[in-house]
């Protein structure tokens, strides 16, 4: 159905592969994350009401969608879009940096509410090393440029913190250290600007730096170096603030081509390696992410980044950390399948996705893209991959014991009908806690199988959940489990009940 035996470039077995898993079941563990961006302007000038309810319109399509993970941009250009007594409120929420939003809120801590309460991830989403966009024509008093302009330098009209200088990594992990410790982030996550994307002709001006801090080092290794160092000190002060918290990337889609590294991938284009100066796979080894997302945002048949090409290569250097791809949602409904012309290639890019180790999951590139729907893209994840409920990829590097199960399961019968009901397992430390709880439901006769995403009824924060009455006739069993922060699963409460 999927074939097309004239492209012999393609591998047989795996095409087979991936049409026997586009027939299979939804994983029960899937990253399912989004991208809310403030950087293209859409929240600036808003004011509180319009853009809660744009939010909140968001959020609730994306729940139906089976968005499980959203990633919130709340640090643009060393600015804040939450109250914090380290940087200027954003430009990109009020219209003019420094100026705190009227009525006065706390975007943030607005969007972890309304997450968690969907049973959603909340991610911190920042950009390292930008201070301002070219479009900023002025820069807040308590900006950290005003204070320490010769930590900064001017690229192309961009200002960046110098990824050279001790003293940025410093502060940026500062800010960082700040966010974890006053709010209830599920994650950190920053994106794919490290050191500027390259223009023609232009270079990096940290000759100040490299003079003071380069050590006789070769120029590149000593800017890896820099960015190595940033990521490490990150991961390092996010584990001792909340071990929980997650810390993730989204690299530019690109790590090596085979014309610079034979072990590269069969492209052309842009590196991270070479042209940003992110030694990606360098932090996976180390153990310094939690996740990676790589931006593979092209179509299959991109002559110079195939996403084919591209999702292989990731899948087969993703070590010990789980990739989950960066899925552009304009971009795929835009190209036709190359095997069948007559669909996009959203169900060849998930087929991929699904068959291949060591991908976990994907992440929508953007939030509105998604709700908007082009060419079917929002039904078919409601419908088809994300039909049914996941639970987040374990991470045992950080924490790998489950939660105690459920206690005192039981069914209470109200006015309403009946409810099915539980008490918290006790745990020994924070991250013994059971923050959420899954509830299966089995019909008679049917084996008890908590690894089939279909038999999900809910995933839920509350101890409590109201059943459907059919009459009384029909016996079946309901299996509650307890998840903790890092959605390690307990073992199972059981309890039957005529419906």
């Amino acid at each position: 159905m999927y074939l097309c035996i004239t492209m012999k470039y393609k591998s047989l077995i795996l095409l087979l592969l991936i049409a026997a898993t586009a027939m299979g079941q939804n994983p029960k563990r899937e990253f399912r994350g989004a991208w809310i961006q403030a950087v293209n302007g859409q929240f600036m000038n808003l004011g509180r009401d319009r853009m809660q309810a744009m939010l909140t319109s968001q959020l609730n399509d994306l729940q139906r969608d089976g968005i499980n993970a959203i990633f919130f941009q709340v640090r643009v250009e060393g600015d804040a879009l939450y109250p914090s007594l380290i940087e200027p409120w954003s430009r990109y929420l009020t219209g003019q940096q420094g100026t705190p939003p009227n009525p006065y809120w706390d975007p943030l801590q607005w969007m972890i509410d309304q997450c968690h309460a969907r049973n959603m991830e909340l991610h911190a989403w920042i950009n390292p090393y930008r201070a301002k966009m070219k479009g900023t024509t002025a820069l807040a008093s308590t900006h950290e440029y005003a204070r320490h302009p010769d930590r900064f330098f001017d690229y192309d009209g961009l200002f960046l913190f110098d990824p050279g200088r001790p003293e940025n990594r410093d502060y940026i992990c500062q800010v960082v250290r700040d966010i974890v410790s006053r709010y209830d982030v599920d994650g950190i996550h920053i994106d794919d600007y490290f050191y500027p994307y390259p223009v023609a002709g232009v270079p990096i001006p940290d000759d100040a730096s490299y003079s003071v801090y380069g050590g006789g080092m070769e120029r590149s290794e000593w800017r890896r170096q820099n960015v190595n160092k940033f990521m490490q000190q990150m991961c390092h002060e996010i584990r001792e603030v909340k071990p929980w918290v997650k810390f993730g990337v989204s690299p530019f889609g690109i790590y090596r081509n085979q014309r610079s590294d034979p072990n590269g991938s069969a492209t052309n284009g842009l590196q991270n390696y070479d042209d940003l100066y992110a030694d990606v796979l360098e932090w996976v080894r180390q153990g310094w992410v939690d996740y990676n997302i790589p931006q593979i945002y092209w179509e299959i048949g991109n002559k110079a980044a195939d996403y084919e090409t591209l999702v292989q290569w990731w899948s087969k250097n993703a070590g010990q950390r789980p990739i989950y791809v960066g899925q552009d949602v304009e971009r795929t409904v835009k190209f036709p399948d190359p095997y069948n012309p007559a669909q996009h290639q959203m169900h060849r890019k998930y087929q991929w996705q699904r068959s291949l180790p060591g991908i976990q999951g994907s992440c929508q590139w953007y939030a509105a893209a998604v709700c908007q729907n082009p060419g079917n893209y929002q039904e078919v994840l409601r419908q088809q991959y994300h039909s049914t409920p996941a639970l987040q990829p374990l991470m045992p590097w950080i924490d790998r014991h489950a939660p105690g199960k459920p206690r005192k399961t039981a069914i209470i019968w109200t006015g309403d009908g009946p409810v099915l009901c539980w008490s918290a397992p006790k745990g020994k430390s924070i991250m013994d806690e059971a923050q959420q709880y899954v509830v299966y439901c089995f019909a008679p006769g049917e084996e008890i199988d908590t690894d089939d995403a279909s038999k999900i009824l809910c995933i839920t924060r509350n101890t409590m959940l109201p059943l459907s009455y059919q009459g009384g006739e029909t016996k079946f069993t309901f299996v509650v489990t307890a998840l903790d922060r890092l959605h390690n699963e307990s073992k199972a409460a059981k309890k039957k009940v005529k419906l």
